[in-house]
C-alpha cells in the first residue's frame, strides 16, 4: 500500500473510531474517490484492507458499510477485549517503570478534566490514550499490539458507551481504581479492575445496544 493510500485508510479509520461514520453507514466508492481525489481503484483496495481488519463489511451488490456486528458477536468481542486488558494490567502492575507511571497519572488527570467538563468527545480521546498507556506499561509488545488491534475494532462501540447517562463519571472512577492498583503493584487487583471496566454485561450491554440503535447513520 502506498503512503497516500495509508493516509486515506488512517483517515477513514479515524472517522469510524470517533463516530463521524456510524456503524451501519454506507461507504460510497464515488464519494470517497471524490473526497480523496483518487480513482476508485485505490478506494476499493482501502475498503478491502478495512474489511480485513473487521471495520468494514463488503456486501455483494450493496457495497461497503461500516461494520455492524450482531449483539452476540459484539458481546464476544468485548469479552476478549476485557481479558486482553486484564493481562495488560496484570503485567503493568508487575513491571511499571517511572516514565510509564508518570504517563498513566497524566492520562488519568486528562480524563478527569474532560469528565468534569462533561465533554464525551474529549473524554473519548483521553480515554484512548489512557488505555494505550496501560498496553505500553505491560512491557509486552506483542500483547500491546493485539490489544490495540481489537481496541481499534471496538472503538466506535466503546465511544457510544460514553454517551449513556452517567457512564462517563463511572468510567473515570474505574480509571482511578485501575491506576491505584497498578501503582500499588497489585497484579490481580489491576487485572480484576480492568476486566470489570471493559466487560459489557447485563444492563450496560442493553444500554450499548439501545444507543447503537438510536445513533444516526452517516454515509461517505
Amino acid at each position: 500500500m502506498t503512503k497516500g493510500a495509508i493516509g486515506m485508510k488512517e483517515q477513514l479509520e479515524d472517522d469510524i473510531a470517533v463516530g463521524r461514520l456510524s456503524p451501519g453507514a454506507r461507504l460510497d466508492e464515488a464519494s470517497l474517490a471524490a473526497r480523496f481525489g483518487v480513482s476508485r481503484t485505490p478506494i476499493r483496495e482501502m475498503l478491502r484492507q478495512l474489511a480485513a481488519q473487521g471495520l468494514v463489511e463488503l456486501r455483494p451488490y450493496r457495497g461497503a458499510i461500516v461494520s455492524l456486528p450482531d449483539p452476540r458477536r459484539l458481546m464476544e468481542m468485548f469479552e476478549v477485549m476485557a481479558e486482553l486488558e486484564a493481562m495488560c494490567g496484570r503485567l503493568a502492575a508487575r513491571r511499571l517503570s517511572d516514565p510509564h507511571e508518570a504517563e498513566l497519572i497524566d492520562n488519568l488527570q486528562a480524563c478527569a478534566n474532560a469528565a468534569e467538563r462533561g465533554d464525551p468527545d474529549a473524554y473519548y480521546f483521553e480515554n484512548e490514550r489512557f488505555h494505550r498507556a496501560i498496553y505500553q506499561a505491560s512491557g509486552n509488545a506483542f500483547l500491546a499490539e493485539q490489544a490495540l488491534l481489537l481496541h481499534k475494532r471496538l472503538a466506535p462501540f466503546r465511544r457510544l458507551q460514553l454517551r449513556v447517562r452517567n457512564r462517563m463519571g463511572l468510567s473515570q472512577r474505574e480509571h482511578e481504581g485501575i491506576v491505584a492498583a497498578i501503582v500499588a503493584g497489585d497484579p490481580e487487583e489491576a487485572a480484576d479492575a480492568l476486566r470489570a471496566h471493559v466487560a459489557v454485561q447485563s444492563e450496560r450491554f442493553a444500554d450499548l445496544v439501545a444507543s447503537l440503535d438510536m445513533e444516526p447513520r452517516r454515509t461517505a
